[in-house]
């Protein structure tokens, strides 16, 4: 579409080049020549994409030999080329043809301006450019590393990234806060949404599935602050989280099995703590043939079952309204004929939906909620409940929980990074105005080592029969159960406890 650039200028009708043409390419001197200025006719020019930045990712080996000259240098090709490409031409191209176009038209430049750059140098350059123009600029190689589970951006000169559940600063740089405004609305606008000065606060996925989250000026006072959750390409599995020490060999096979019988599973925890992928992990052990209705703020959940739709809430338009809540979505889903609904995180008094459904026939239904114990998570669904202005007693809004919740699932972060399944704890009923819980499994800390990691045990409690057991019975896995309370538990007696 472009081709090869040559010193002909193009007929009046060619489309190949927006402005002016490319002359041919100069020999690229070598390393060590010193760089001259920049010609007075290369300016930044405005344009709807945003100006170059760097991309390189944490750990880069080059990233400290970045300074000022070469984001200078890469913002004055960035605007020679934008002078120079048709955009709307390219935006009708390939990702992989455009990008070699790219690539050809930038090597032309540099050849051009007589740049003095390696090997090395010229290749960051392409691929930064590259990015800015195709992609999501600096954060491509962070979104590119499966290592890294969030990426933090505070404005345009600071980033962080967690990378084993310890954050650390990443070496790269957006040009300057529109850039970085531009690419978040980049992201946004995927999902049809948007983020602006009247609509600062957004919601929003990547095509993987990461979680995003923008607020921007005036709300951010340093420049808009973005965050990315990210999922990994390769979906972790409860044989997985056994192998990390997340949860023993028997507790992952008690989890498959609170997942296949059907209880009603609520999984607790902090701000990543592991919730939406414990989530996952359990809804692998669902029946192919059941109905599931997923309802989620941002869709992240990924069922591998057939038989499945998925449901999101919006946000209003920027008239103030048609917004669909969490609320509404559960709701209308119990029109839908579910077998199982599940909500990917609780923030509010659609529990009391949720909760309604799983004590009307939705057996298997599931949800996460921010707590940091078994019973703080049910003080937090009361708490929710009485958010939502049910004029309800105390005790009938314990005896609805009590109802309808079988297992809760608490997954913590500990203080050295580790992620771990802390309990794993039944409701068993009321006592009074009390909800009684029975705790099968445990984490307990003993100590740590010398590199700071801490030292713990998954334990059982010795229950011999947990309050699911005719559950368990009706769809045939009581002996299963058995075996791997028996194994367990014997376990925790060799070891002491």
């Amino acid at each position: 579409m472009f081709g090869k650039r040559s010193s002909q200028t193009p007929s009046a009708g060619s489309t190949d080049l927006k402005e002016r043409p490319v002359p041919k390419p100069a020999p690229v001197q070598p390393a060590t020549s010193r760089e001259p200025a920049a010609p007075p006719s290369v300016r930044p020019t405005q344009s709807s994409v945003s100006a170059p930045a760097a991309s390189e990712g944490a750990g880069n080996n080059r990233s400290a030999k970045r300074d000022d000259a070469f984001y200078q240098r890469k913002s004055q090709v960035f605007a020679a080329l934008i002078d120079t490409i048709d955009l709307s031409q390219l935006a009708g191209m390939e990702a992989d043809a455009a990008r070699e176009e790219i690539r050809d038209i930038v090597n032309d430049i540099i050849a051009i301006k007589n740049y003095a750059m390696t090997i090395a140098e010229q290749e960051d350059l392409l691929s930064d450019i590259c990015n800015d123009v195709l992609g999501y600029g600096p954060l491509e190689p962070l979104l590119a590393r499966d290592e890294i589970a969030d990426i933090m951006v505070n404005g345009a000169r600071q980033t962080f990234i967690e990378v084993a559940g310890k954050v650390h600063e990443a070496g790269i740089r957006f040009r300057d806060n529109q850039q970085l405004l531009n690419i978040c609305q980049r992201i946004v606008s995927q999902v049809g949404r948007r983020v602006d000065e009247t609509s600062p606060i957004c919601d929003a996925r990547l095509p993987d599935g990461s979680r995003v989250n923008v607020i921007a000026p005036p709300l951010s006072i340093d420049g808009p602050a973005l965050t990315i959750r990210k999922f990994k390409k390769d979906k972790l599995t409860l044989d997985q989280l056994v192998n990390y020490g997340t949860i023993t060999p028997d507790g992952a096979e008690i989890l498959q099995i609170i997942g296949r019988v059907r209880c009603n599973i609520v999984v607790s925890g902090g701000t990543g703590s592991g919730k939406t992928t414990l989530l996952n992990c359990l809804t692998r052990y669902i029946d192919l043939d059941e109905r599931i209705i997923t309802c989620e703020d941002s869709a992240e959940l990924q069922l591998q079952q057939p038989h499945v739709v998925r449901l999101e809430t919006r946000p209003p338009n920027i008239e103030g309204e048609g917004e669909i809540t969490m609320r509404d979505l559960v709701k209308n889903c119990l029109r839908m004929r579910p077998e199982r609904i599940i909500v990917g995180e609780v923030r509010g008094p659609e529990v009391f939906d949720l909760l309604q459904a799983m004590n009307t026939g939705h057996d298997g239904s599931m949800g996460t909620i921010h707590a940091n114990s078994p019973r703080e998570c049910l003080n937090r669904m009361e708490s929710m409940i009485a958010m939502g202005g049910y004029s309800l007693p105390s005790r009938t809004v314990k005896e609805i929980i009590c109802g309808s919740v079988d297992v809760i699932v608490q997954a913590a972060r500990l203080r050295d990074g580790s992620r771990r399944i802390t309990h794993i704890t039944e409701v068993v009923g009321m006592e009074g105005d009390v909800i009684i819980t029975q705790d099968l499994f445990v984490y307990d800390i003993v100590g740590e080592d010398a590199a700071g990691r801490l030292i713990g045990r998954h334990r059982s409690t010795g229950v011999g029969r947990p309050h699911f057991w005719d559950r368990a019975r009706y769809y045939g896995e009581d002996r299963r159960l058995a075996a791997a309370l028996d194994r367990s538990n014997l376990q925790s007696e060799q070891e002491g406890y």
